[in-house]
């Protein structure tokens, strides 16, 4: 046995009936959903019961995370709508017209983070827009985090449909 064999029965690239893949499902969209814009959901929390400069802290870092996000998409979206679009096309064609197992894995990872910065785009632009400040970011940011987390239960929930149907079918077929 050498070394790529014994590599390949580490990572298994059977996805779907792999445990790690189920345990970083989960902390992506756990880490997705309580990072919005950059800002922990705890720190809003606080800010909420608080004020203050817990209040400030937030709008800073909410200004910052702001700007940069806006400054990359500005500069750049063309050229990063054109890479995503090329890889997120590839890992289709992959994974559903070559029927490469890990391609679906990862397609059913990265294409609904493509749908949630698309919503953090969009509540950039309201926030620079306007309700940057005080109640009405923690409001915004408390809505968009809402936002994320269903599309978050949604791909959970596509991907637990298609992994287990997937298993089954493998395991019939076997």
């Amino acid at each position: 046995m050498d070394v790529f064999d014994i590599a390949l029965d580490v990572i298994d690239l059977r996805s779907f009936s792999n445990l790690w893949y189920w345990i970083a499902l989960a902390v992506l969209w756990s880490s997705v959903s309580h990072w919005v814009l950059g800002v922990p959901h705890d720190m809003v929390q606080r800010a909420r019961r608080e004020g203050g400069q817990a209040l400030a802290d937030v709008e800073d870092l909410v200004r910052i995370n702001v700007g940069r996000l806006l400054t990359l998409v500005d500069g750049g979206a063309l050229i990063m709508v054109g890479i995503a679009g090329f890889w997120l096309s590839t890992l289709a064609v992959l994974a559903f017209y070559y029927d490469v197992e890990f391609a679906k894995a990862v397609f059913l990872l990265v294409a609904p983070l493509v749908l949630v910065l698309w919503a953090s785009v969009v509540e950039c632009r309201r926030i620079v827009g306007g309700a940057n400040r005080g109640e009405a970011l923690l409001r915004r940011l408390t809505v968009h985090r809402r936002l994320v987390q269903v599309i978050g239960i949604f791909s959970i929930a596509v991907t637990a449909f298609y992994g287990t149907w997937l298993n089954i079918s493998v395991s019939i077929l076997n």
